[in-house]
């Protein structure tokens, strides 16, 4: 048996006849790559939500990856729409009972860009539904490609996990969003903002290891994100012991 900490990452699903005319899975080589390189067993979870206590049994850790996709405002009790929203119902109720059932068992956890979302509106916050349209003077958070050059910097909070991960005060980052989270519960720890003051990471402290990123760490942009991974495969490691 591997000795590698098995990491789970949820898939995207799409329906655009692409690849095949049926619906297909899909997931960027980075996440997988970037959780190898860390020393971690990366695999792929599809969308089955009967069997979420399988894969909660199987793995040590929980990547929730990102997509083009948004979380329905209804789930947050919210009715207005804000832009264009597109949703991936199935996919969004089989990471709500993954991540449910990650946090019950303290399963290490990065949740990325919708990742994050979920993670936060599972806790009970709300999201900018389109940052253009709520968030005065904002950025340009959806960047045209490549993604692995950085659009915009993030400033951290002292003291959190994410600080002491990179180091620095500030870094670089992509951004591929048109969301972000609001009104996060007390036991959410707002990691880091951008200089609109979207937030662009949050964490956890009552969990072992608990991170959301609103942009995308896999791209190993900074010597900072690979030591997210690292710290993430360790804790995921210790798990496993």
């Amino acid at each position: 048996m591997s000795t590698k900490p098995v990491i789970g990452i949820t898939l995207d699903i799409e329906n655009i006849p692409t690849y095949a005319h049926e619906p297909w899975y899909a997931l960027r080589e980075n996440y997988c790559s970037s959780i190898r390189k860390a020393g971690g067993l990366p695999v792929g979870l599809a969308h089955e939500i009967d069997v979420v206590d399988n894969y909660l049994d199987m793995v040590d850790g929980l990547v929730i990856s990102g997509g083009m996709y948004d979380i329905h405002p209804e789930l947050y009790g919210e009715a207005k729409i804000e832009g264009e929203l597109v949703t991936k119902d199935s996919r969004t109720q089989f990471e709500f009972a993954l991540v449910r059932g990650a946090l019950a068992r303290d399963i290490p956890l990065i949740g990325i860009c919708g990742g994050m979302q979920v993670l936060a509106v599972i806790n009970g916050a709300k999201l900018v539904q389109d940052i253009r349209t709520e968030v005065q003077d904002s950025l340009n958070h959806m960047q045209p490609l490549p993604h692995n050059e950085p659009s915009h910097t993030v400033s951290f909070m002292p003291g959190s996990l994410i600080c002491k991960l990179f180091g620095k005060e500030k870094v670089g980052v992509n951004s591929v969003h048109h969301q972000s989270v609001k009104d996060l519960p007390p036991k959410i720890m707002v990691s880091a903002v951008a200089e609109d003051q979207v937030i662009e990471a949050i964490e956890i402290p009552g969990q072992t290891f608990c991170l959301g990123f609103q942009w995308h760490p896999e791209y190993l942009i900074s010597k900072g994100e690979f030591n997210v991974f690292e710290a993430f495969i360790a804790a995921a490691r210790n798990t496993r012991d």
